[in-house]
């Protein structure tokens, strides 16, 4: 499958959530079997050769694509998820977001200290969540090897700050505008 497919399975919804935002639905694309498998085996060829302990997915949509790129891998998946959402003994860190923070936590040990990790997530749009959960991997003393999207927004220069953290990263498809 083409690369152009892939974008046509990835369903813009303008003025969402506010006005001047053009929304990249992923769903579509997770809903179409042929799509998912084509996006998982491009996750899978550059994340092999890398050959990370573990893979750290973020909350919501990175749960989906780290637990299908862990399985493809024969690898464990972890989840970073939003404050409050993990039932044991948990770490974590703050961010700032547009309007106010936020909170990214995981399960105390579940990133031990010098593991190779591959950080996944839907889409990088500002970078924000990504840096954060970079950030809080590395406090663990984890390595966060690289950072992989199905989709970059580079006007909004997410993955390029992601990379001035010294984080590696790569998207599959990438979209113009917000």
């Amino acid at each position: 499958m083409s690369r152009d497919t892939l974008t046509a399975l990835v369903r813009t919804i303008p003025d969402f959530p506010k006005p001047g935002i053009q929304f990249r639905d992923i769903t579509t694309l997770l809903a179409d079997g042929e799509g998912l498998r084509e996006l998982v085996d491009r996750l899978v060829a550059i994340a092999r050769p890398l050959d990370p302990d573990l893979i750290v997915g973020i909350e919501a949509r990175g749960f989906i694509l780290g637990a299908a790129l862990a399985a493809a891998l024969g690898k464990g998946f972890v989840p970073v998820r939003k404050a409050g959402k993990l039932p044991g003994p948990t770490v974590g860190i703050d961010y700032v977001l547009e309007y106010g923070t936020d909170r990214l936590e995981l399960h105390e040990g579940q990133a031990p200290a010098g593991s190779r990790i591959i950080l996944v997530d839907d889409l990088i749009a500002t970078g924000g969540t990504a840096i954060a959960a970079a950030q809080l991997l590395r406090e663990q003393g984890a390595n966060v090897s690289m950072a992989l999207f199905a989709i970059d927004l580079p006007d909004l220069g997410g993955r390029a700050l992601l990379e001035g953290q010294g984080v590696p990263a790569q998207a599959i498809l990438t979209f113009d505008g917000h």
